[in-house]
């Protein structure tokens, strides 16, 4: 996997990767992650990709960064107990 960009960001970490036909867009908060996927047939070129990476899916991956915290909190109650 290849890194082709990193994308300044006052909140995220962002990358993007190219590997296997695929780009990948990986964007970080803490100790959570989400990825992205899309075939390089499915667009034109890395320019895209980035343009992709909107305001509007910012704000939603933070949603998701939220709840993935939520659910791990929840998780993490229960590590200790015996099923």
């Amino acid at each position: 996997m290849r890194l082709v960009k990193d994308i300044p960001h006052q909140q995220y970490k962002i990358q993007i990767f190219h590997y296997n036909g695929k780009y990948i867009v990986k964007i970080e908060l803490g100790q959570f992650e989400q990825t992205f996927k899309v075939g390089e047939t499915d667009v034109f070129g890395l320019e895209d990709v980035e343009r992709m990476i909107s305001q509007e899916l910012l704000i939603n991956t933070l949603h998701r960064f939220v709840q993935m915290r939520n659910d791990w909190e929840e998780a993490f109650k229960h590590k200790n107990t015996i099923k």
